[in-house]
């Protein structure tokens, strides 16, 4: 499925009355300023929702950087925002698409289906010539109630169980890779190389990554002009996963692990989980292991 639509086709499609725009720009270290962008100009009839006060709970102990808000309370600000079940919505951000990816993730954990990226991005509409505006619309509220799919998560302890079990399988067998186990889902790594190795973490108190995990980073979903490769081009990158094999991804907050997740389903892969805290919960348990360099 292509979770992704051409800005000609938004275009065509900007004023259906179904229809939702939401503007995710956010800039990490600067909280305020994908508002601002927002607030200086924007796709008409665009709304806002912001990363870390709309499509995050605050940080605690555990749950990451960026843990999953509570179901009701976004449920509550989608509808204010005019957002119902039967709503259509387009998310952009200019982050090459990991913002609206997170949102593309909750609406559809939530039971929401209709929902889509644009491609490029803000700048890529704006230099293509297509309209932009600084009006923020009046939206009627809505309804929207939440039809949880629990099945789309995986939480700490499950993902140290496979993780110690993949790491144990390879020692049983040195000839085996961290993939080969059978039975086993595949832990996927959607961070840079380098923070996956252990060599370069600005972001997070630990450096390295969780042990058995493969590494295939996010941006590689995509093209050079920031749109997501083919269904074709990514079935050719992920070629070495199993898709009779459940898939659980992470990155460091749960945030670029969403398009990761979104390239797999697009690229085929039906059994595609997301451990929603990610790196950064993963060591906040001290029991936890680090591995670092390659698996």
């Amino acid at each position: 499925m292509d979770a992704t639509v051409s800005k000609r086709w938004l275009l065509a499609r900007l004023y259906e009355p179904e229809q939702t725009i939401v503007d995710c720009r956010f800039t990490l270290g600067k909280p305020e300023a994908g508002r601002e962008s927002y607030e200086q100009e924007h796709i008409p009839g665009a709304v806002y929702l912001d990363l870390e006060l709309d499509l995050s709970s605050p940080v605690d102990e555990h749950g990451g950087r960026h843990p999953l808000p509570d179901p009701e309370v976004l449920a509550a600000r989608l509808t204010k925002l005019g957002i119902g079940n039967e709503s259509r919505i387009v998310a952009y951000d200019d982050e090459s698409g990991m913002n609206a990816a997170r949102l593309w993730w909750l609406l559809r954990y939530l039971g929401h289906e209709q929902v889509f990226i644009l491609e490029g991005g803000f700048s890529a509409w704006k230099d293509g010539g297509f309209p932009v505006t600084d009006h923020q619309p009046v939206r009627v509220p809505s309804t929207f109630t939440p039809n949880i799919q629990p099945q789309m998560l995986a939480g700490v302890e499950e993902v140290r169980q496979v993780s110690e079990r993949t790491v144990e399988a390879a020692v049983h067998d040195p000839s085996s890779t961290a993939d080969s186990p059978p039975a086993l889902p595949i832990l996927i790594d959607s961070r840079a190389n380098d923070r996956y190795h252990g060599q370069n973490e600005t972001l997070d108190k630990k450096a390295g990554h969780i042990p058995g995990a493969l590494n295939y980073f996010w941006k590689d979903t995509q093209n050079a002009d920031g749109c997501f490769k083919s269904a074709e081009q990514l079935a050719q990158h992920f070629a070495g996963l199993d898709k009779d094999r459940e898939i659980i991804v992470y990155c460091g907050s749960g945030v670029t692990a969403c398009p990761n997740v979104m390239a797999l389903e697009k690229a085929g892969y039906n059994n595609v989980r997301l451990y929603a805290g990610s790196w950064s919960d993963w060591i906040s348990y001290e029991e936890n292991v680090v591995a670092t360099g390659e698996e």
